[in-house]
């Protein structure tokens, strides 16, 4: 081989010459047969298919609330060169599709503890870890501030304020507790130890005697008696 930039090439038979230029023209594509198909477009080809794709009309109408279409936002915790992947981003859909509705409920589980917000349905459930007894037949309002105030009960249990309280959640009547005075006991010492509760119906509502006397049965120190007197609605 010579200095000069000249182009050999071997095993070259010996009557072929190297051309004199290169050419770097790319020849036109042959013409395409006319489509035979009658839409109306002359010799156009009839068009592409159109690509089958998640949109908001589509796949995506049944994806969990939350759910990108068309890519997994999971590719966001994934080094950066798989951003890019198109089969990789719709192949973590699957998976969020079945683990995102189990994140937004681990989510959401704060709220399911929360009288005031959970589903009516679970009220008798929390009611029932706290020791109380959520009568379906009630306002749901009632229900939600009965278990609301279970704590705030408990720390007045055996008072006169708490079991005041309680019966009015329980029933929605309030609920009037009267004491002897020490004068009075020292006039009577079987008034000792005794309380009075006058419970008054709401109109239009009719109060268990059965109930508000297992609710005080409950409630009152166990040294203590009473009477019960119900004023009924007119």
């Amino acid at each position: 081989m010579s200095d000069d930039s000249t182009t050999v090439v071997e095993d070259a038979p010996p009557e072929a010459t190297p051309p004199a230029e290169l050419s770097l023209t790319v020849p036109a594509a042959p013409a395409l047969p006319a489509a035979s198909g009658g839409n109306g477009s002359g010799g156009a080809l009839p068009p592409a298919p159109p690509r089958r794709d998640l949109t908001p009309g589509g796949d995506a109408a049944v994806a969990p609330p939350g759910v990108p279409f068309g890519r997994s936002s999971y590719l966001n915790f994934l080094p950066g060169v798989y951003s890019g992947d198109e089969f990789l981003g719709r192949f973590l859909l699957i998976f969020e599709h079945i683990l995102n509705p189990i994140e937004r409920n681990v989510a959401n589980i704060p709220y399911v503890f929360d009288p005031l917000l959970t589903p009516a349905g679970v009220l008798p459930w929390l009611g029932g870890w706290l020791g109380l007894v959520v009568d379906p037949r009630w306002p749901e309002s009632r229900r939600r501030d009965l278990v609301h105030s279970a704590m705030r009960l408990y720390r007045w249990r055996g008072t006169r304020r708490g079991l005041s309280e309680l019966l009015r959640l329980y029933t929605g009547a309030a609920a009037e507790i009267t004491e002897p005075t020490l004068s009075q006991i020292s006039v009577d010492k079987e008034r000792a130890y005794r309380f009075h509760v006058k419970v008054t119906e709401l109109p239009g509502e009719r109060l268990d005697e059965a109930m508000v006397r297992g609710i005080i049965d409950t409630e009152k120190p166990a040294f203590t008696a009473y009477t019960l007197e119900i004023i009924r609605a007119g």
